[in-house]
């Protein structure tokens, strides 16, 4: 199997899509794929040009043949030059040769790549690394350096390539492995698969096997983990949640996200709620969407919409380039100021760092204003949802929630990744048909956000003062019934296959355990026998009484936790002679409802030593004082033991 350059850039991006660019699959469609791969090519034909225009036509060459040979060729750069090389093959828009400078050092070969983003990925970096790494077995000797040209300003950045050359060869091993096999990976939908031409092909596939991958938040790690429990699909995985009680010290933060519980609300199809939030929105509501081009960290549109239902205003404040900026983020700030007590709302992170970037570029309202109080003050929706609301759906999206409430978006662009793609396609043709498309796409987004902050009122409005009772719409956790795991009862399986199985293991047990009569009885194995253990019998038992309040913070809301008791062995002089003395201790434990703290009697007499301070005492007189050996002080003890319990 030959690994080409796309071979090994569709790997670094998923090993599915590597898998079916191998065997030339037909491709589903994607928008902004189709879109990127143009923008690349256009992107790569510019920086050409402009490549050559720093040559004179005798430092170039189209196509020429490279080797080990090529050191004593005159061209200084060679364009459009593909190599073969055992299993691989590249293709290289540009290659330089760097000439030697004083005696004794080699000639460098430099491979070019172009890349119309701004920011440049570890993942540019490594389809570089491939690329030397074969250019270097073609011309016999290590190539260091590289070169990619990228963004808007044609920025050159240098990559050294000795770093990455052991990572490189790590992925070409994973890659044979991977093609060498007729069968395609196990399918996991990641990041990249909304910039994936095969986006629709997999998702199809996912939604028709159940995949866990489908849940967007779920780590690979995570999966790993629960495949290896036999748990393989999202209908299994719902099955595996239990309500549980948390801790008293971890009632007042907030809780760990559930995949199981995710998984339980796609299956029923109803709202599952941990904690309904109480949403309290004093002042005019302003919803609020940005959009921008994050590879170059611009924005360019951002959407207002002011108050609520029918009566809502929409302003769409449009900047046409980078230097509009910072006059849409002033319109902005006069729009917020002209409101009364405004309260901002925005779903995600990404208008968090907005508010912040675009104060810190062009400066923030003055302090102690309405637009300053409004910008400190504002809410993220998704805080309110996360790991609190859980909704049936696979991710937190703002669309996929909006769907899911009822709310469609009608037109194109109908993704932030499509919006890009039309963005880039107004600043080349200025057409206003594609503008008002962008606004308009704004304007919903801004209604869906609507639609779902109202949601999130309404269900904490709605929802009984009784948490274990639940609206049909929406299922609180706490209400659920806690269900054992080693409780008795009947089994609902999911297949009835299982259940044959079940009833055939339960036939097997019986057959195991049946007795036949016969004229010789079975005989059975008798456990073994073991010399009875003398334990004396206590002369007194002590139990203290209940302390009256708690010593740490004097409440008196105690009550019994734990209790053990203890033996110990003495001695009791008397008046005609020495007697043995066991007592019996009962130790109470108790604990105090108000701090918490847990404590035992303050009076307690025992000690951690088995035996008794007279007992002790009258062992060290006959050891020190009489001289008696240690061995037969020990002897008299156990003659005295064995008459004692002969009698």
């Amino acid at each position: 199997m030959i690994i080409s350059s796309q071979i090994f850039e569709a790997y670094l991006e998923c090993p599915t899509k590597c898998w079916l660019r191998s065997r030339a699959e037909p491709i589903t469609g994607n928008v902004y794929a189709e879109w990127a791969r143009a923008q690349n090519e256009a992107y790569c034909e510019g920086g050409l040009k402009r490549l050559l225009a720093m040559h004179p036509e005798s430092d170039r060459a189209m196509r020429p043949p490279i080797s080990k040979n090529s050191k004593d060729a005159t061209w200084r750069i060679a364009i459009d030059s593909s190599f073969r090389t055992n299993n691989f093959e590249i293709h290289l828009r540009a290659v330089e040769k760097m000439p030697s400078e004083g005696r004794g050092r080699i000639i460098e070969f430099v491979p070019y790549h172009f890349e119309f983003a701004n920011k440049i990925t570890k993942s540019h970096k490594l389809s570089l690394a491939f690329d030397a790494l074969v250019l270097s077995e073609v011309v016999g000797r290590k190539v260091r350096l590289g070169k990619i040209t990228h963004g808007d300003d044609h920025a050159t950045l240098k990559v050294k390539l000795s770093f990455l050359t052991r990572e490189v060869q790590k992925r070409i091993e994973d890659i044979t492995a991977l093609l060498a096999n007729n069968s395609p990976p196990d399918l996991v939908l990641n990041q990249h698969c909304h910039q994936c031409e095969f986006q629709t092909r997999c998702r199809k596939q996912a939604l028709e096997k159940d995949e866990l991958s489908l849940l967007s938040r779920m780590s690979e790690k995570e999966r790993k983990k629960l495949r290896s429990r036999g748990i393989f699909t999202v209908t299994q995985l719902s099955y595996t949640f239990r309500p549980r009680r948390r801790p008293r010290a971890l009632r007042g933060k907030q809780e760990n996200f559930h995949h199981s519980l995710q998984a339980l609300a796609i299956r029923e199809n109803k709202v599952h709620a941990v904690d309904l939030p109480d949403l309290k929105f004093d002042g005019t509501l302003v919803y609020l969407d940005v959009e921008g081009l994050p590879d170059r960290d611009f924005y360019y549109l951002i959407g207002l919409r002011v108050g609520n239902s029918d009566g809502a205003v929409q302003h769409g404040i449009w900047a046409d380039d980078d230097e509009g900026e910072k006059r849409i983020w002033a319109e902005f700030l006069d729009v917020l100021s002209a409101i009364t007590d405004p309260l901002l709302v925005h779903y995600g992170h990404y208008e968090t760092v907005f508010l912040k970037r675009m104060c810190d570029r062009y400066g923030g309202p003055r302090e102690g204003s309405v637009a300053a109080t409004a910008i400190e003050h504002a809410v993220n929706l998704l805080t309110f949802v996360f790991a609190r609301i859980y909704f049936p759906t696979f991710s937190n999206a703002l669309k996929e929630i909006a769907g899911f409430l009822g709310f469609q978006w009608t037109g194109w662009p109908a993704s932030g990744l499509e919006a890009i793609v039309w963005r880039h396609r107004w600043e080349a043709s200025r057409d206003s048909t594609e503008k008002q498309a962008l606004l308009d796409y704004n304007r919903e987004d801004c209604e869906a956000l609507e639609i779902v902050a109202n949601s999130l009122v309404d269900l904490y409005h709605a929802a009984p003062t009784d948490p274990k009772s639940s609206r049909s719409d929406v299922v609180r956790t706490a209400g659920m019934k806690r269900e054992s795991l080693f409780g008795f009862g009947r089994i609902e399986f999911e297949l009835p296959e299982m259940e044959t199985i079940n009833k055939a293991a339960y036939w097997d047990y019986q057959r195991e355990r049946v007795y036949v009569r016969s004229a010789k009885k079975p005989v059975r194995r008798r456990p073994p026998t073991s010399a009875p253990h003398y334990k004396p019998k206590p002369n007194a038992t002590i139990d203290y009484p209940r302390p009256s309040c708690c010593p740490t913070c004097k409440s008196k809301k105690i009550y019994g936790h734990d209790w053990r008791h203890k033996t110990i062995i003495d001695l009791r002089f008397m008046k005609h002679g020495i007697k043995r003395w066991i007592t019996r201790y009962i130790i109470h434990r108790y604990r105090c409802q108000s701090c918490g703290s847990n404590f035992r009697q303050s009076d307690s007499r025992w000690t951690a030593a088995k035996y008794g301070p007279d007992l002790i005492a009258y062992a060290m007189y006959q050891n020190i004082e009489l001289g008696l050996p240690q061995l037969r002080i020990d002897f008299q003890h156990e003659q005295a033991v064995r008459i004692k319990s002969s009698t």
